[in-house]
């Protein structure tokens, strides 16, 4: 079972894990905050294993409404706990975290490992490190395991434009085909981050469903740090296309992390993941669904 299947990274998990459904009962689609629908749910699903990604997952959101990031992020990991519990499930869950609760980190102490303290910054990260606690907690006396994933900023087709990397494909792509001047709205471009194709942080999540450490975090991320001055400039050269950057005050975030990479090398100790899929493909990859989305 995929919480949260028919979003971003969940779209990529159908056929990578084969058989799979979602967290639904008669009425459909089930709000994460309802603990009895989601005991109710899982009474009848009985999953093998569970991969758990629902979640409110943009930091501007985040900020605009702290108490419902809080209820859907921590309370819903809850009521999905205390429902695996209730249901008897003797496997193993998959929680999927982020690399947003290290939240301010220092040069020196890049790239970030596990063993990096965590200091969140916004209402998001927060409440996604306080879910990981919660799983931390209960893995210790549950009768299931739980694995604990924390991936870095991950990119790929069928991402929302609420996210900086497909915003700047879209307005490219529109630059390109003629639909907008060739100007592109931006926030702080020289921020860097650690970016990995969604369908190798999928992969990550396969082998960690086989072969993780019950209630051990692992960092999922490329190991490569990238300013989004840098990203921006290979979309525009895969696209064939040149752009004047204009900066919005609305994409500015306060206290902004400036500085962010990451070290998979516990992930790999354990499963042998690497990432596979060259930083350019994945940008292309992102260009052509925009062209082939927006033409439509």
């Amino acid at each position: 079972m995929v919480t949260g299947l028919t979003g971003f990274v969940g779209s990529w998990c159908v056929g990578r894990f084969g058989q799979t459904c979602d967290l639904v009962d008669d009425q459909g689609w089930i709000d994460m905050r309802d603990a009895s629908r989601v005991t109710g749910a899982l009474h009848a699903i009985r999953p093998d294993a569970v991969v758990h990604l629902a979640a409110q997952s943009s930091v501007a959101a985040s900020l605009q409404n702290p108490q419902e990031t809080h209820e859907i992020n921590f309370g819903g990991t809850r009521n999905l706990l205390n429902a695996l519990a209730s249901s008897g499930f003797r496997g193993r869950m998959l929680y999927v975290g982020s690399a947003d609760v290290y939240g301010h980190t220092r040069p020196g102490d890049l790239p970030v490992t596990e063993q990096c303290a965590v200091q969140p910054l916004n209402p998001y990260s927060l409440s996604k490190l306080q879910a990981e606690s919660l799983c931390i907690e209960t893995c210790r006396d549950a009768a299931f395991e739980i694995v604990i994933a924390r991936p870095f900023n991950h990119i790929g087709p069928r991402q929302g434009v609420q996210f900086a990397i497909s915003d700047f494909a879209r307005q490219i792509v529109a630059c390109r085909d003629g639909r907008r001047p060739a100007r592109l709205a931006v926030g702080n471009v020289d921020i860097t981050r650690d970016f990995t194709d969604v369908r190798d942080i999928v992969h990550s999540y396969e082998l960690l469903l086989e072969a993780g450490h019950n209630g051990e975090v692992y960092n999922v991320c490329s190991g490569v740090e990238r300013s989004m001055r840098e990203v921006i400039g290979i979309l525009c050269a895969v696209s064939g296309v040149e752009v004047a950057l204009d900066i919005d005050e609305r994409r500015l975030r306060p206290a902004e992390q400036q500085r962010m990479c990451g070290s998979y090398a516990r992930l790999a100790s354990v499963t042998g993941w690497a990432p596979s899929i060259p930083f350019e493909q994945t940008l292309r990859d992102i260009v052509d669904y925009w062209h082939a989305k927006d033409s439509s």
